[in-house]
């Protein structure tokens, strides 16, 4: 590549990698309650993805939960 093509795909590079880092703004104070609503949440309904943790373990015969390593097989 020539030297001022290089320079040009910096230059671009760098640009619109500066228009992608100005899209991470902040989270205006009153834009908050939109954030906090149940629906936003990763887990919005804790029962149903307690069942659906207890129906995963059970079936993979792993004991204790998420932050336990290992199966249950014994071998750990």
């Amino acid at each position: 590549m020539k030297r001022p093509a290089k320079s040009l795909l910096r230059l671009s590079l760098a640009l619109a990698l500066a228009i992608l880092a100005s899209g991470c703004a902040t989270v205006r104070p009153w834009d908050r309650n939109l954030l906090a609503e149940k629906g936003m949440s990763l887990n919005s309904c804790p029962m149903l993805h307690s069942i659906d943790d207890h129906i995963y373990f059970s079936k993979e015969a792993s004991t204790g939960g998420q932050d336990v390593g290992g199966g249950g097989c014994g071998c750990n």
